[in-house]
């Protein structure tokens, strides 16, 4: 008889995924990706379906590390929303899969039952593994002593992002800014330390030593000019090629870095539409193949990959299974 399927709510993934576990998790699947090896990750570019009428795309990101015995997809969908519209701009669900029977995820038991089926909410993956991973692109290139932390949106992702790089750095100050000041004041008060509201992007980024981009944008909201010479920029919106968060003036100067090069130069914006270099993947400089250029502007583009969220949802499957009781 087939047991029920294993459906993982997002209050109870939020309750067994933490930054502190799975960073190392992601640094090691970073390396593994631009390594390149067949056997240790297989990934193509996300395949994307219009969602014309709703103004939005439907994402789909197949991943499997056969070493690891981890077959995952996500499925996402995100939307270029009105400023202040209560529709969310992006869902996503993760699906684990066993790679010996191809649609169900096993569970151990001592009772006889075919395999489980695991969905889990993305929400929380997608929220947590993208500020994760722009955290890891700061560890490796922001400058020495970076005091000043600033961060363009404040969404799902600004408050992921805050809550990862104050977890992992000591930053003397943090600016927001928001297109509007109900988004400023909603996410200041959503947070425990204290924060600057800014009223306008150059405000928020002059002087900066790390600035985040998590806005919802299709046009340049950061500009070369106002950046300071030596800062890391983690630019995280802006996921297809018609869309920018950058301008050209930066994406040129400084040294650009990529999750997957392969998806940058088919789905950044701020990369095609500029003509700017990805001069190396995180997992090369993880590897140690490309250097961290910290003496630099850098600026690292995340477009998010599939291996992130296999190896996210394997870690939060197996802490279900042991709180469970199923070894």
């Amino acid at each position: 008889m087939a047991a029920p399927p294993v459906v993982i709510w997002e209050r109870e993934v939020q309750q067994l995924l933490s930054p502190a576990d799975l960073i190392p998790r992601l640094e090691d699947a970073l390396g593994k990706f631009s390594r390149r090896d067949a056997a240790e990750v297989l990934q193509p570019v996300r395949t994307a379906v219009p969602l014309q009428k709703h103004g939005g795309f439907m994402g789909l990101m197949p991943t499997y590390m056969e070493k690891d015995g981890v077959l995952s997809t996500k499925f996402v969908c995100f939307y270029k929303r009105e400023e202040g519209s209560t529709l969310p701009a992006v869902q996503a669900t993760v699906v684990l899969l066993d790679p010996e029977y191809g649609n169900v995820k096993a569970v151990s038991s001592t009772e006889p039952v075919l395999p489980h089926l695991c969905v889990m909410d993305g929400e929380v993956i997608t929220a947590m593994r993208t500020a994760a991973v722009s955290a890891i692109s700061a560890k490796l290139l922001m400058p020495p002593q970076a005091e000043v932390l600033a961060i363009l949106g404040t969404g799902k992702q600004a408050l992921s992002h805050y809550r990862v790089f104050t977890e992992m750095f000591l930053f003397k100050e943090v600016r927001v800014w928001s297109r509007t000041k109900q988004g400023a004041a909603r996410f200041i008060r959503s947070i425990d330390g204290p924060v600057q509201g800014c009223s306008s992007a150059e405000e928020a980024v002059r002087g900066a030593d790390v600035i985040v981009t998590v806005t919802g944008s299709t046009q340049p909201v950061l500009f070369g000019q106002w950046v300071k010479a030596g800062a890391h920029v983690a630019a995280v919106g802006a996921c297809r090629p018609d869309w920018r968060e950058l301008d050209d003036v930066l994406m040129k100067e400084a040294v650009v870095y990529a999750d997957s090069r392969e998806g940058a130069m088919l789905e950044s914006g701020d990369v095609i539409l500029s003509g700017a270099e990805v001069f190396a993947e995180l997992g090369d400089v993880i590897n140690g193949t490309k250097a961290a250029h910290r003496e630099k502007t850098t600026v690292f583009k995340s477009l998010g990959m599939g291996v992130e969220d296999a190896v996210s949802a394997q870690l939060v499957f197996d802490r279900w299974k042991a709180k469970a009781g199923k070894f």
